[in-house]
């Protein structure tokens, strides 16, 4: 009788099957799964001193299984060194200083969270333990630790201050300081972790009293990398990750929270580098209007200050005559000539209140917005040199005046005395 094909493709995989169990039985090296395992040392001095500080873990394994290794003291208190490793069969070797998983003594009072610590001194019994799905095996031994280095690099006063900034660079809460006293001489990092990237972004540590990674009070400021001309992370919660590591390995953590609001780099222009003068001739008292039009190109919003836009100057007075005195990050339209004893004498917020957006107490032009701006100067005296250029410039006050915000549009302006006034309508 005929066997059908599906029959004789199942006989022929059970046959294959069968041929690899019998092969792997016959293959399958003989034996205990973990046949050796050693400790280098009978006595473990980490203390970084240079002698007996390292000792050498050694074990074999002739099938694959999972590996940990740990240690019981006298108590029988388990110390995890390594957890759970899956391992190929072969010989292995570790390099032990005495540095397990963080654990906490129950008469210490740590302000970190340990995340790494060296054994105290003591009696101890080491373990290795292999295990696959068929068998487990574990082997041991003794050793003592003796002259360790117990003293951790702990974190105490750990604060951030403000909590919410929004780098920005508009003056108001554009930095925030991470302080973190450190009681042992370790390497100490500061890092953002983002939310929602995960990405870790060093923060610098402020140059103080006390050198870096020394035991003292340490100071780390973060701008949110604006300066550079970065952006900065996404507005939200992100944490704050203090981290200190001693030379022997002990390492202590600290979290915070540190939430972004409005960040972003701040990028706005005079579109078009156009500006609209009222006169290329002014008669002596009259004024010279201007109008141009600011747009926030940017993703984050621009801060601004008065005077509002249409307000008129006298020519020997500025902003600060008026009480709009200069403000480290705000924004504002300014005006300069030739003849000007200072840069943009006369200087009009980016928009009117009531197109502005109020964000606290201070008034912004928001991402995608663009706002006109009017304004004029009373040309009351002759100047030296006559005729002059007027221009119109984007301020950041205190910040920059970027190239293609600085000394836009010039326009060649004449002004004519007063008592000339009658001679220049007859020309006319």
């Amino acid at each position: 009788m005929r066997l059908s094909p599906v029959i004789t493709t199942i006989t022929a995989l059970l046959l294959a099957a069968t041929l690899l169990l019998v092969g792997w039985l016959f293959l399958r090296p003989s034996g205990p799964l973990l046949p050796e395992a050693t400790f280098s040392h009978e006595t473990l001095t980490p203390n970084a001193d240079g002698l007996d500080d390292i000792a050498r873990i050694r074990y074999t394994l002739a099938r694959p299984a999972t590996v940990s290794i740990y240690f019981e003291d006298a108590d029988g208190t388990r110390f995890m060194y390594r957890e759970g490793n899956p391992r190929e069969s072969g010989d292995y070797e570790l390099l032990f200083s005495g540095i397990v998983q963080g654990f906490v003594l129950p008469d210490e009072s740590v302000e970190g969270d340990v995340i790494a610590r060296v054994l105290p001194d003591g009696d101890y019994t080491w373990f290795v333990d292999a295990e696959s799905a068929e068998e487990d095996q574990v082997l041991s031994g003794q050793f003592t630790v003796a002259d360790a280095d117990t003293l951790l690099p702990d974190l105490k006063g750990f604060s951030v201050s403000p909590e919410i900034f929004s780098p920005n660079r508009d003056g108001i809460d554009d930095r925030t300081w991470i302080n973190v006293h450190l009681d042992k001489e370790a390497q100490l990092s500061v890092n953002l972790i983002e939310y929602d990237t995960g990405v870790t972004r060093p923060i610098g540590e402020r140059e103080g009293n006390i050198p870096p990674g020394m035991p003292g009070l340490h100071t780390f400021e973060y701008e949110g990398d604006v300066d550079l001309g970065v952006s900065p992370p996404s507005d939200g919660t992100h944490d704050i990750v203090a981290l200190a590591e001693d030379a022997l390995g002990q390492k202590v953590e600290y979290r915070g929270e540190l939430n972004i609001e409005n960040g972003g780099v701040p990028r706005a222009d005079i579109v078009n580098a156009t500006v609209e003068f009222s006169e290329q001739t002014v008669i002596q008292g009259d004024i010279l209007y201007f109008e141009l039009v600011v747009e926030n190109y940017g993703a984050a919003p621009i801060r601004t200050t008065g005077p509002e836009p249409g307000f008129v100057y006298v020519d020997d007075e500025t902003a600060n005559t008026h009480g709009h005195y200069d403000e480290s990050g705000a924004w504002r339209v300014g005006i300069d000539c030739d003849t000007c004893i200072r840069d943009y004498p006369w200087r009009w917020s980016v928009g009117e209140e009531s197109e502005l957006t109020k964000i606290g107490e201070y008034y912004y032009l928001m991402p995608g917005q663009r706002a006109t701006v009017t304004g004029g100067i009373q040309l009351t005296q002759i100047p030296s040199r006559n005729p002059l250029n007027f221009w119109a410039g984007l301020i950041h006050e205190d910040v920059e005046v970027a190239q293609i915000n600085n000394r836009v549009d010039p326009s060649f302006t004449r002004i004519v005395p007063a008592d000339e006034e009658n001679s220049l309508d007859g020309e006319n």
